[in-house]
């Protein structure tokens, strides 16, 4: 921990690797050094890749190996500031109003916007929090631009105005990471706030090993077989590739029906558990020739 009290995440590259690689996420030396430059800058971080590179996982990863709180805002279409922010429990409200016939407004005001009846939403929470958090902005690219601008609000200065309330400012900045699949171009005044970092898939070795780090009972030969088949299924033009999340959940299939082997028997059987979409799956079955079962 530092002196002001902040945060001390990381206290170097290789200690944000090893942390990270503990928790069961491998980390590579961009990825590690820039986790690191996130927490001793208190900037925060956009990660920026296809869907399934592992890129909320990170964020996971960096709580988990810090013993921090994660607090996580998942991002969507028409998000607005009461669901990202705070909102006031009117219901509640109204029911104080009723009891307290006979105050004036201004004691019933006073009454009534106070802690017990704010909502607060994974952004207000993230910054009152006193214990070390890390805030996940999760696919931020499915936003609107009003978001972003409430975004840069919170992300410039850590704070928020409430107006009924006054200025609430966190009293330990939390570690931020933004998310994006980049299905929109995000404004350049958030890049600008941000470390970036672009996820890819990982080269097979890499993903050999995280798949036997996470199922280390898998044989190795199996495991081979395994991610160079992911990797073709990859370069293939699918509506979803398979993330690193199934190349796991398919080493887990394989395990559990005690497959050997990954021949086309055994991929025709067990392509549900990578390829979410009949259209993928037919495309795959005649890309790899594989003899349907």
């Amino acid at each position: 921990m530092g002196q002001d009290g902040s945060v001390t995440w990381f206290s170097s590259p290789t200690d944000a690797a090893e942390r990270l690689t503990a928790t069961g996420y491998l980390a590579d030396t961009a990825t590690a050094t820039t986790t690191y430059l996130a927490g001793a800058l208190e900037k925060p971080l956009l990660l920026e890749g296809p869907a399934g590179v592992g890129k909320t996982e990170l964020a996971k990863a960096v709580a988990r190996s810090t013993g921090a709180e994660l607090v996580r805002l998942q991002c969507y279409e028409g998000l607005d500031e009461a669901r990202a922010l705070y909102e006031w429990n009117y219901k509640k409200q109204l029911l104080r109003i009723q009891a307290s016939q006979g105050q004036t407004w201004d004691e019933t005001h006073d009454d009534i916007f106070t802690d017990e009846f704010l909502l607060t939403r994974p952004l207000l929470t993230a910054i009152r929090r006193e214990q070390p958090t890390v805030l996940l902005i999760d696919e931020v690219d499915k936003t609107d631009v009003e978001v972003e601008g409430l975004l840069l609000e919170v992300l410039s200065d850590f704070q928020v105005t409430i107006p009924e309330m006054g200025t609430i400012a966190a009293v330990r900045r939390p570690y931020v990471v933004l998310t994006s699949n980049a299905t929109r171009e995000l404004s350049e005044a958030v890049k600008r706030r941000c470390l970036y970092l672009h996820l890819e898939y990982p080269d097979a070795d890499r993903e050999r090993d995280i798949v036997l780090s996470q199922v280390p009972e898998l044989e190795e030969g199996v495991a081979t077989q395994l991610v160079t088949l992911v990797g073709r299924l990859r370069e293939l033009e699918l509506k979803k590739a398979p993330s690193i999340a199934e190349s796991i959940d398919w080493a887990r299939t394989l395990l559990a029906l005690e497959i050997k082997d990954l021949d086309d028997a055994a991929v025709t059987a067990t392509l549900g558990v990578v390829l979410k979409h009949v259209t993928d799956t037919e495309r795959a079955v005649k890309e790899l020739r594989l003899a349907r079962v």
